[in-house]
């Protein structure tokens, strides 16, 4: 008697997701993002760069520096609340543009004018902050929510290519260009970064349509709803919290601390550049494991990368063999980017779309806005309190901060309701 053969289940796997890399929308969105971390980069070293020419002084270097942080923190609040107005990709063409601007200002001003310098700086440093939001809500826009994670390590590992591969480059130029030269190079490089993206796809950006036109608040009402927004997220104020105590306390301390003990411990200048290397080579190291790590409990494997940071003090802290520096430095860059990619990817994927270039603006406005301040305040505690007392400190509070904001609620995954599991 003949058989019915048993029926075939039907397949249901889908196939994963394509490639981040493959898709043209996000490799236009890469090419501008990186072109605007590489004219970030750029412009204090080439600057340097002047200051050893004697067409700058030192004085003329702290002034013209610290007018681009003023301008960076002065625009990227507003740029954040533009970025949520308006259109993200004009904000990203004006805002480059206007650092593309701030180049050959600053070429014309170089051994002239420190004044025209300064006002350059600021403007460049305007251009650069309010371009930083609206590239993070552009990315959110332009590739689909399952491939964020990805997109994200591929955007963090150009910037720590380009930190590894831009000095020697960049000396490189500098043997057959001026430093004027160099700096309208600088402008062309935010060209790119204004010209080269595209608008993000309807697809991706099907969540955040346009609601029926309402009366606009005022600027200083949306920057607060910014705030309450990212209120809502519990996990997002304590990763700020820990992301602060690291960036103002440990990436300050050892800032300060790594030169001085690579000249007094070891007697020379190979631990600091080693070390320096091997946090950027850690860095990319990091960024490409979690493109495709997963973790069950993300929130909590990010602060634990956060946390890592603390081994960078604690080695200088210790009588080590130099190598255990490097090693320290090279464990701090991975888990650094162990917490960024999935910090960036949660708050693309948790905060209203609407919100979000506020939301980041806030995290850009708090990180970077205190980074100075622990830079100022490093150099004279070491002189009152030394520099081990101080690096014991830095050390304890990279390691405890990330491990308490780890207990907040909605903390374990990055999320307001834990995922869905299936068995």
């Amino acid at each position: 008697m003949p058989t019915t053969p048993a029926p075939t289940a039907a397949k249901t796997d889908t196939p994963p997701p394509r490639s981040v890399l493959r898709d043209t929308a996000f490799l236009r969105l890469w090419a501008g993002t990186t072109a605007s971390g590489l004219a970030t980069w750029a412009l204090p070293f080439v600057l340097g760069l002047a200051v050893l020419h004697r067409d700058l002084g030192a004085a003329g270097l702290g002034l013209v520096l610290a007018a681009r942080t003023a301008g960076f923190l002065a625009a990227v609040a507003v740029g954040g609340v533009l970025a949520d107005r308006h259109s993200r990709r004009a904000v990203v063409l004006w805002s480059a543009l206007a650092a593309a601007v701030a180049a050959p200002l600053l070429a014309a001003g170089l051994g002239r004018s420190l004044v025209l310098m300064t006002a350059a700086a600021a403007l460049a440093g305007a251009g650069q902050g309010a371009c930083r939001p609206a590239f993070q809500a552009l990315t959110a826009e332009t590739v689909a929510p399952e491939r964020r994670q990805q997109a994200n390590a591929a955007m963090t590992m150009a910037v720590r290519s380009a930190t590894l591969t831009g000095p020697a480059l960049t000396a490189l130029l500098a043997a057959f260009l001026d430093v004027p030269t160099l700096l309208l190079g600088i402008g062309l490089l935010w060209l790119v970064a204004a010209l080269v993206p595209g608008k993000g796809t309807a697809a991706a950006n099907l969540a955040a349509e346009p609601t029926p036109p309402t009366p606009r608040a005022g600027f200083r009402a949306e920057f607060l709803e910014g705030i309450r927004e990212a209120r809502r997220h519990p996990w997002f104020l304590a990763g700020l919290a820990a992301l602060v105590a690291v960036i103002a306390l440990g990436y300050s301390a050892t800032s300060v601390a790594l030169p001085l003990i690579s000249r007094d411990r070891y007697d020379t200048e190979w631990v600091l550049a080693a070390a320096m290397t091997a946090y950027t080579v850690g860095a990319l190291g990091g960024a490409l494991a979690i493109a495709r790590w997963r973790p069950r409990s993300q929130g909590w494997a990010a602060f634990a990368g956060l946390a890592a940071y603390g081994v960078a003090p604690l080695s200088l802290m210790l009588p080590v063999h130099p190598v255990v520096v490097v090693a320290a430095y090279a464990v701090a860059g991975i888990g650094i980017e162990l917490f960024n990619v999935p910090w960036f990817t949660a708050t693309q994927r948790e905060v209203a779309p609407e919100k979000l270039a506020r939301v980041s603006s806030l995290d850009f406005l708090v990180s970077y806005g205190l980074a100075p301040v622990g830079l100022a305040l490093i150099a004279p505690a070491i002189d009152a309190f030394g520099v081990t007392a101080v690096l014991a400190v830095c050390a304890a509070a990279c390691l405890l901060v990330p491990a308490a904001a780890a207990l907040v609620p909605t903390a374990r995954h990055f999320a307001r309701t834990a995922p869905a599991t299936t068995d």
